[in-house]
């Protein structure tokens, strides 16, 4: 049975600190306490700049729609960014080794998993740019969520699965106008997918652009001269679009 919202919510938050190959990092965790029961649980993955203000208000969102949220810390000691050279040095460092990846985003979910309120057999993970690259080769890698999301996320594979593997499924949130996917990395995504007979939806939002659920992502964009920008449509039926994957599927 699952989880239903309470009326009279009252959302909870707290710093969690875990280990990963000897480095220690620092997730944030949200919550209902007006019940004390058991609800799926949602992994939260940070663009770039990393487990900051705007995921901690993602995560609490997802709470508030009756899940155990995580926000992910990808960089360790909860390391952000605050400009493209700090956060490309932070975000390449990880991309740089598959098995950094695979160790870290393994770590963040098995302290989801092993949460009091979380019920270990409905996970999911949604994730933001860099973010939703995570997600996406959670899937390719097998690992047992039902589903995950990708807004505006990079698209690159670093684990090719074979027919089967993607047990979850897969929501991508694009945006049409979005600079830094080009058209052959979509193709890409979607003959891989097919190819590993993936249960996948791929929703392209016309004249979005990168970092289109961010309200701060235009006064960036501006600032150090990047293709970004938030689109208010694109945002709200993005979300819509992961609460009814949510909702059928966790």
């Amino acid at each position: 049975m699952k989880y239903k919202r309470s009326k009279t919510m009252s959302i909870q938050t707290e710093n969690t600190t875990y280990t990963v190959d000897g480095k220690e990092f620092k997730g944030y965790l949200a919550w209902d306490d007006s019940s004390g029961e058991i609800r799926p649980g949602v992994l939260v993955f940070p663009e770039w700049w990393g487990l900051n203000d705007y995921i901690r208000r993602r995560t609490e969102q997802i709470a508030e729609l009756g899940y155990v949220a995580m926000g992910v810390d990808m960089y360790g000691e909860g390391k952000t960014a605050d400009n493209p050279d700090q956060a490309g040095s932070l975000m390449n460092a990880v991309l740089d080794d598959k098995q950094i990846v695979k160790a870290r985003v393994e770590g963040a979910y098995d302290v989801l998993k092993s949460h009091s309120l979380s019920n270990p057999g409905r996970l999911g993970a949604i994730g933001y740019c860099f973010g939703g690259a995570m997600v996406l080769n959670m899937a390719r890698m097998g690992i047992d969520l039902r589903a995950v999301v990708s807004f505006h996320g990079a698209l690159d594979s670093f684990f090719t699965p074979a027919p089967g593997d993607v047990k979850a499924k897969v929501l991508v949130c694009h945006g049409a106008a979005d600079e830094f996917i080009p058209q052959e990395a979509i193709e890409q995504f979607k003959s891989e997918m097919d190819a590993a007979r993936a249960d996948y939806e791929f929703i392209a939002y016309e004249g979005a652009y990168h970092g289109f659920s961010n309200t701060a992502a235009t006064e960036r964009g501006k600032q150090y001269n990047l293709p970004l920008a938030y689109n208010e449509n694109a945002d709200r039926d993005s979300w819509d679009a992961m609460k009814n994957m949510f909702e059928q599927n966790l």
